[in-house]
């Protein structure tokens, strides 16, 4: 099982996955907007979605958890 976790504070501008669905390393997971920067948070694990811990428009602080992939 593999945790993504928020590198810093930002917003939650778009998801790309759900609850479900397989991803590959590489794949684009969300996007982040942090001081008018958007940041892509990219997968480095292949698996399914177990879970998604964040929603449009939330605010993620720096080490929460975005998805767990098993």
């Amino acid at each position: 099982m593999a945790e993504i976790r928020a590198d810093m504070v930002a917003n939650v501008m778009e998801i790309y996955v759900a609850e479900g669905d397989a991803i590959n390393v590489g794949d684009t997971i969300v996007l982040l907007e942090s001081m008018k920067m958007e940041i892509p948070v990219i997968s480095e694990d292949a698996g399914t979605v177990t879970r998604l811990a964040v929603s449009v428009g939330d605010v993620v602080q720096e080490g929460d958890l975005i998805i767990s992939i098993d």
